[in-house]
């Protein structure tokens, strides 16, 4: 019985959900590889990676009283030891600090992952990847994530600059895709891509200012799509020392956000590589 599993919170300072306090003020990512997942489409994918025994586990969840009998079938994957705590809409939105609509929320944790060597050895001989550098704005992360799930990409790949995709707003945005798509933020960037490139990928630039129309790229087995932070865009030592690219637009923009470029961009790899 799902009812059985429900232990219900009635101050929000109660300390057995202490993680989920003022989350606006306060996010867990980086800390010992916890994050805050947010909404039923990610609970479902942190719940079904924490039964296939994936990267993620759950340890425990925080639920509006009233969304509970929509999500049994979600509880009911988690192993009994995840503690499922419930509380009325005053309580819940005096812990997280605001009124939380969705209601629904857990806290997970990552599996320590490997090295980027030993993560890139693991792709298959055919591949595409997606591979960030310096993106710090938290939703293009999240978008990244999940062009890269929407267009079959193997990896997204980012630089120990940019942001952590396990904040909770870019774990949001990419639909729950950083749960399901496999990633490694480590290295600097010229050391990542020199990484790919020893492993034979063919490793393409993303820039208003790139030499190769997007749709004249040629195919290969492996390749590698590299975008950088809005504004400052790649570095010119990273456009010099690769193929770069752009995306043919009407004039009168600078440029289109990383988001939608990338999107773009992965929609041309993967067709020529017969992804889609």
């Amino acid at each position: 019985m799902i009812s059985e599993r429900l232990i219900a919170i009635e101050d929000p300072d109660d300390p057995r959900i202490a993680e989920f306090r003022d989350l606006r003020e306060r996010d867990l990512t980086g800390r010992e590889n916890r994050f805050i997942a947010e909404g039923t489409v990610v609970l479902r994918l942190l719940a079904a990676a924490h039964a296939s025994g994936g990267d993620f586990v759950a340890e425990k969840v925080l639920l509006l009283r009233n969304r509970v009998a929509g999500l049994e079938e979600i509880i009911a994957r988690l192993p009994s030891d995840v503690p499922v705590y419930v509380a009325e809409a005053p309580v819940l939105d005096g812990i997280v600090g605001f009124h939380l609509h969705r209601g629904v929320l857990a806290l997970g944790r990552r599996r320590v992952g490997t090295d980027v060597g030993a993560f890139l050895d693991r792709l298959p001989e055919r591949a595409l990847v997606l591979a960030g550098c310096g993106i710090s704005n938290h939703d293009n992360v999240g978008s990244m994530f999940r062009n890269a799930a929407a267009f079959g990409a193997d990896a997204v790949l980012l630089d120990e600059t940019s942001c952590d995709p396990l904040y909770r707003k870019a774990l949001r945005v990419s639909v729950g895709a950083v749960l399901t798509m496999p990633y490694s933020r480590q290295l600097g960037a010229t050391d990542l891509l020199a990484a790919l490139a020893a492993r034979g990928f063919a490793i393409w630039s993303l820039s208003p200012r790139g030499e190769v129309d997007i749709r004249a790229v040629p195919s290969a087995d492996r390749m590698a799509l590299v975008v950088g932070a809005e504004g400052e865009g790649l570095p010119a030592s990273i456009l010099s020392a690769f193929g770069s690219v752009r995306i043919p637009q009407a004039p009168g923009l600078d440029s289109l956000n990383v988001a939608t470029a990338s999107g773009i961009a992965l929609f041309e790899m993967a067709s020529l590589m017969k992804r889609i």
